[in-house]
C-alpha cells in the first residue's frame, strides 16, 4: 500500500473569541479534510516530548517515529543538508534568521517576510564582513538562513528561538552557555548578532525597504545549535522508500537524514502562497516509484507567529482546496492517507505550544464516528492520544 502523510504547520489553535469561541480547524471551510476524518479514525498526537523544545524539528522527528531525546541536535543540522552543506564531525551548524528589531527589541523574526533573493543579498553581506575561515554563513530561503561554525566551537549553549518572543527586549534574549566550554562560543555568537545590525541598517535593500514601509532585515539572530546527527533512514527502519515535499530546508534536511528523496517544486514559497497544485502534483508523481510521500505545508504556521487570524484560516483552506482535493482526484483507494498539524501555533501567542495535535488516518477501512477535523472533535477518535513512535506505527500497520 502507498502513504501519504500531509503536515498542515501550526494549523492547531486554541478558541479564539472573534470566532465565538471556534479554532481556525474548525472554522475553517474544509471539505476535503473533514471527508476524510468522517470516513477515517481520528485521535490526538503529542509530538513534543514534555519539557522540551516546541519547534518543528522536534515535532516532525516525532512524525516520523524518531526519538527527539536522541536524534534532536538542532535545526542548523537538518538546514545544513538540505542546502548541501557537508559538516565535518566536531562542526556547529546554527539556524540564522533575519530578522526585524525595533526600538531594541523583537519586532518580527521573519522581518515581514523577506522574498529570498533578499535575504541572500543580506547574508552574503554579512558573510563578507563577519565571515571568516572558520565563520562561514550560507543563504538558504527567506529569512532562514545557516551560520557553520569551524573548529573547536562548542553547542553547550543556550540560544533562543526568536519566534517564540516577539516583542521582547533582545538584550534579555541573548545567547548564554551552558558549560564553561560554551562560553567562547556563546561570546562569539551574540558579538556577530550585535555587529550585524549596524551593517543591515546600513545596507542599500533595508534603506529602501524602510522607504516603502516595509520592515528592515536589520539584525541577524542565530540559534538551534548541534553537531551533526545518525539516523537510521526508514528503509533500514521499515524497508520503506520515502519522498518529501516542502519549501522549507529543515523539513528537507529532516528528510535527507531519513533516507528520502527531497522534491523541490517550482514556486514553493514555505508561506501562504506558495504552489499549492505543483505540491500536489508532485505527490502524484512522486507516488510512482515511493511508497510513502511526506507533504509539508508551512503557511499556517507562519500566519500564526504573524497573529494573523484570517491568513491562517485562508492557508488552511488552501490547503484542502487547492492540494488535498487535488490529489483526492487522482489517486485510487488503496493509498493510506494521514493529516496532521505538527504542533499548535495559536495566533494569540503567535509561538508554538506543547499541546498535543488533532490527526486522522484514511485508509477506506477503518471508520470511527468523528464528523469533523478539528481540535475538539478528534478527542472522540477511536485513536486515543499517541506519542512517541506509535503514531508512525499506526499508520504503516507496524505495530
Amino acid at each position: 500500500m502507498k502513504h501519504i502523510i500531509f503536515i498542515i504547520d501550526g494549523a492547531a489553535d486554541y478558541p479564539i473569541e472573534e470566532l465565538g469561541g471556534k479554532t481556525p480547524l474548525m472554522a475553517a471551510n474544509k471539505p476535503n479534510i473533514d471527508m476524510l476524518a468522517k470516513n477515517g479514525a481520528c485521535g490526538l498526537f503529542k509530538t513534543i516530548p514534555d519539557n522540551f523544545s516546541t519547534c518543528s524539528a522536534v515535532a516532525n522527528l516525532s512524525i516520523m517515529g524518531y526519538d527527539p531525546m536522541i536524534q534532536f541536535h538542532g535545526r542548523g543540522v537538518l538546514e545544513a543538508a538540505a542546502m548541501g552543506v557537508e559538516l565535518e564531525k566536531n562542526d556547529v551548524a546554527l539556524r540564522c534568521n533575519l530578522l526585524c528589531v525595533e526600538d531594541n527589541k523583537l519586532k518580527s523574526h521573519s522581518a515581514g517576510q523577506l522574498s529570498s533573493e533578499e535575504g541572500e543579498i543580506l547574508i552574503r553581506n554579512i558573510d563578507q564582513q563577519l565571515g571568516s575561515q572558520s565563520i562561514e554563513f550560507y543563504p538558504g530561503v527567506g529569512y532562514r538562513h545557516l551560520l557553520v561554525l569551524k573548529s573547536d566551537y562548542s553547542d553547550e549553549i543556550e540560544c533562543i528561538p526568536p519566534h517564540d518572543h516577539p516583542g521582547e527586549p533582545i538584550a534579555k534574549l541573548m545567547v548564554k552557555t551552558l558549560s564553561k566550554k560554551g562560553e567562547e562560543t556563546a561570546a562569539l555568537l551574540n558579538k556577530l548578532m550585535l555587529n550585524s545590525k549596524p551593517i543591515l541598517e546600513k545596507h542599500p535593500l533595508n534603506i529602501g525597504r524602510v522607504k516603502q514601509g516595509k520592515e528592515p532585515a536589520n539584525m541577524i539572530w542565530l540559534w538551534s545549535p548541534g553537531k551533526k546527527p545518525y539516523m537510521k533512514t526508514f528503509q533500514e527502519l521499515y524497508n520503506i522508500k520515502g519522498a518529501a515535499i516542502s519549501a522549507v530546508d529543515l523539513i528537507k534536511g529532516l528528510g535527507i537524514y531519513a533516507g528520502f528523496d527531497v522534491i523541490d517544486v517550482a514556486g514553493a514559497t514555505g508561506l501562504y502562497d506558495t504552489n499549492y497544485e505543483g505540491k500536489a502534483d508532485a505527490c502524484i508523481e512522486a507516488l510512482k516509484d515511493h511508497d510513502l510521500v511526506y507533504v509539508h505545508l508551512e503557511g499556517s504556521d507562519e500566519a500564526g507567529h504573524d497573529g494573523d487570524l484570517k491568513l491562517k484560516i485562508k492557508a488552511i483552506e488552501a490547503f484542502d482546496s487547492r492540494l488535498l482535493g487535488r490529489v483526492l482526484k487522482k489517486i485510487d483507494k488503496e493509498i493510506k492517507i494521514a493529516i496532521l498539524p505538527d504542533h499548535p501555533t495559536p495566533v494569540k501567542l503567535r509561538t508554538h505550544v506543547a499541546e498535543p495535535v488533532p490527526f486522522l488516518i484514511y485508509d477506506n477501512k477503518n471508520r470511527d464516528k468523528v464528523e469533523k477535523f478539528d481540535e475538539f472533535s478528534c478527542i472522540k477518535g477511536s485513536l486515543g492520544l499517541l506519542e512517541g513512535d506509535q503514531f508512525i506505527k499506526k499508520f504503516l500497520s507496524k505495530g
